[in-house]
């Protein structure tokens, strides 16, 4: 039951990115061309947000359902591994027209694409994995 709370906030994300249209393959066809704000307008929201609770975490103010304080881990600086990992992104990002999140949210709409959307993108995950040693660490 403790988890109910996680289920909800999952539920809610997901209106949100249907609501919005982050789900729509058109919606991000017309960023990648620079012709509308709307994905950009989404896009900027959510790293407002992320900045937000990274700081709330960073101060101690959220604690995880244990009472713990969450400690983000920092991250590696690295030019070529930054251009190479948004460069990989941002190719199945538009080639499939859905990031991660949306996939999941698809699947409540169109269940055959987004099937086939998600294979792809475990797919990349397990050939990450499998060349992560070889990559620019």
């Amino acid at each position: 039951m403790k988890n109910i709370n996680f289920l909800i906030l999952g539920i809610f994300f997901a209106i949100v990115l249907s609501k919005t249209q982050a789900i729509s393959w058109y919606r991000f066809y017309e960023m990648f061309k620079f012709q509308s704000f709307h994905m950009f307008g989404i896009i900027g929201g959510a790293v407002v947000i992320s900045m937000i609770f990274m700081q709330l975490f960073k101060s101690g103010k959220i604690k995880d359902i244990h009472g713990n304080k969450i400690i983000p881990k920092p991250k590696e600086k690295g030019f070529v591994r930054t251009l190479l990992g948004g460069t990989f992104f941002g190719l199945g990002w538009g080639i499939s027209g859905a990031c991660a999140a949306p996939i999941f949210v698809i699947l409540g709409f169109e269940l055959i694409p987004a099937l086939i959307l998600l294979f792809g993108s475990l797919l990349g995950t397990l050939l990450y994995g499998v060349l992560s040693k070889k990559l620019p660490n």
